[in-house]
């Protein structure tokens, strides 16, 4: 029997029509055995050979409305830029879209990567520490808005809170899960360890296992139980029944990045590669995939692209996602 894993699906909000991602989710929602959704938090097309002048929906906004279209899916944005929202009215849209949603919101967020998105929209960047040392102190204010009984007060470096209301307090208690994008060893997973409620990082199984690994030192340091923290990754997925297309893939899914080579290992070798990725037949795929719950791995986001062809989810869902339900 298959370790229990859960499965969302990431849908990139570039190039893509409104009618068609709303009823890409609704099928997800009716149709499939995906437990979340989860948008993007970017102004312009990120990845690398997009268009940044393409259509470009934006991820909240596009997440309240998929709160009120779906009845069971869990939501997300994964992960929202800390650098975009202040945290406070950041809390404050979320706790209004986990009422949209009854109760359904899982919370992403992370330090912000996308510089040219940021200088073409004017938004300060700051360096790396300090972008880290900001997502620590949003973290710790924002789950205390969401836990707030009466006002808030704050003293931060960057932020700071006098008195502040927070009502409606979030549907769920005692907060909606957060969960923190990255795998900065020396900072973001020391931040997840002290504040968060999940990590979500990207590579190949070796790098998943050795980021779980620090994870669980900082997890010590602090004096917390690693297990109360749920380990999410996000990375392709690809389901293709023909083995030269699917080598063709990994070697394609190794080489392309946001923050850092998907391989973990740029140089990795195509076989090497295919003990390491999702992409390959049903078969192929699930016996990565409980090689990633043997590390420690319990939740499995897609990285996807529009168009969404309804076929190829519903095999995933039948001969993937429900042998790990």
């Amino acid at each position: 029997m298959a370790a229990k894993i859960r499965f969302g699906v990431q849908t990139g909000l570039a190039n893509v029509p409104w009618d068609h991602l709303l009823d890409f989710w609704q099928f997800l929602d009716r149709e499939t055995a995906f437990d979340n959704v989860w948008t993007f938090d970017h102004f312009v097309a990120p990845m690398p050979g997009q268009d940044p002048g393409t259509d470009c929906l934006e991820g909240w906004t596009a997440l309240a409305a998929a709160a009120q279209a779906t009845e069971r899916i869990r939501l997300g944005c994964l992960v929202t830029g800390n650098t975009y929202r202040h945290p406070a009215v950041l809390a404050k849209m979320a706790a209004t879209v986990d009422h949209i949603s009854r109760g359904r919101l899982e919370f992403g967020i992370g330090t912000g990567w996308h510089e040219a998105e940021h200088n073409a929209y004017g938004i300060p960047f700051p360096s790396i520490k300090e972008r880290s040392d900001r997502l620590e102190e949003a973290v710790q204010l924002i789950r205390l808005l969401f836990q707030a009984e009466g006002p808030v007060d704050f003293q931060g470096k960057y932020y700071q809170l006098k008195q502040a209301p927070f009502a409606p307090r979030p549907v769920q208690r005692p907060n909606p899960p957060i969960f923190i994008g990255g795998g900065g060893e020396k900072r973001t997973l020391r931040t997840v360890a002290r504040y968060g409620d999940a990590i979500n990082v990207v590579g190949t199984l070796d790098f998943v296992k050795h980021k779980i690994g620090v994870l669980e030192q900082h997890c010590a340091d602090v004096g917390r139980d690693p297990n109360e923290i749920t380990k999410s990754m996000c990375g392709p997925l690809l389901l293709y029944d023909d083995e030269a297309r699917s080598q063709q893939a990994r070697v394609a899914a190794a080489s392309i990045s946001v923050q850092n080579p998907i391989a973990g290992r740029p140089n990795a070798s195509a076989d090497d590669l295919k003990d390491q990725l999702p992409i390959g037949n049903a078969a192929h795929i699930r016996r990565v995939l409980e090689r990633f719950a043997d590390a420690g791995v319990d939740y499995f986001i897609m990285m996807t692209r529009a168009p969404y062809k309804r076929d190829i989810y519903k095999r995933i869902s039948d001969e993937i996602v429900s042998a790990f339900a």
